[in-house]
């Protein structure tokens, strides 16, 4: 596959980019600079002290959308980046975000992502990010993503984060703090398969009053693959959280799911849920009736549970 149509596949996989993205936009390839717009309400600035960006929303920024896809396509290339939002107050804003790793060689990429917000009063941020890695060759494909946010007063965070296959390593560790008012929404999606290994570390915390918190995780887990998930949420003030852990393990893999609920206020009210199990026979049989075979019945359940 040509080294341009390499790079095109990888950003539909991972940001639905089929050309340049309206809006501003961030692309990052093989650590270096690929592309970059800012506009009106988004500035994009290179980082001084380390690698990586600084992404400024002006206060008031409605229905804007910033795009910032990473992409290595060569073996070897390992690298730390750094890249921190500042959103302004009354804002609404999508961040598309995103790593694809196509290694055709013997030695490791790895690429670690190290993201901070800071989101002000009553603004809205939809965080998508997915991770992806492809190629025939030898060399591991690893990636350890990091995310703190702070929500002021009436803000929210809402974020999706997937995993959609080929990523032989991840340690995804991500700690969020809310205040008064503040909404945090977490969907998490992982496959694994094959000696992949994933650990995902959550920690949300509400802090102010009418605070509140929903984290969905849902995984599937094939092969030899390990999974471990660490999902917390604290309550420290009269707010509301709530952790939902539902899992499929499959052929030889491994799964642990450890949620913790931690109330330092009497007005605190939170739950947690978690599920492990293997695919139900019955759900098998009954598509079979409707004419699929017994590996499409499979993977309409596990694309289901995944959606």
């Amino acid at each position: 596959m040509a080294q341009n149509d390499i790079r095109k596949d990888l950003l539909k996989k991972i940001a639905d980019l089929h050309e340049v993205p309206e809006g501003a936009y961030n692309i990052r390839e093989n650590s270096g600079l690929a592309g970059r717009r800012n506009t009106e309400y988004i500035t994009i600035e290179t980082k001084t002290d380390k690698p990586g960006i600084n992404i400024y929303v002006k206060d008031g920024t409605q229905n804007k959308s910033v795009h910032i896809p990473v992409l290595i396509t060569q073996t070897g290339i390992t690298e730390m980046v750094y890249n921190d939002f500042f959103i302004g107050e009354d804002c609404d804003v999508l961040i598309v975000a995103g790593c694809g790793i196509h290694n055709e060689g013997d030695e490791k990429s790895a690429h670690d992502g190290i993201h901070s917000f800071e989101i002000g009063k009553n603004s809205r941020v939809r965080y998508i990010e997915k991770h992806y890695g492809e190629g025939k060759g030898t060399g591991e494909r690893i990636m350890n993503p990091e995310m703190t946010a702070h929500l002021s007063e009436g803000a929210t965070l809402e974020v999706e984060s997937v995993q959609i296959g080929g990523i032989d390593s991840t340690n995804r560790k991500t700690v969020i703090t809310a205040d008064e008012n503040a909404k945090v929404l977490i969907q998490e999606r992982i496959m694994s398969d094959g000696k992949q290994d994933v650990v995902s570390d959550t920690e949300v915390i509400l802090n102010g009053n009418g605070s509140s918190a929903q984290i969905n995780s849902r995984s599937v887990a094939k092969g030899e693959s390990t999974q471990l998930f660490y999902p917390k949420l604290t309550g420290n003030a009269d707010c509301f959280g709530h952790v939902q852990c539902d899992s499929i393990i499959m052929d030889n893999a491994k799964i642990r799911s450890i949620p913790e609920i931690c109330a330092n206020s009497v007005d605190a009210r939170l739950v947690h849920e978690a599920a492990i199990g293997k695919i139900a026979g019955d759900q098998i049989l009954k598509l079979m009736t409707l004419g699929l075979t017994a590996e499409e019945a499979e993977e309409k359940i596990l694309a289901g549970l995944l959606k």
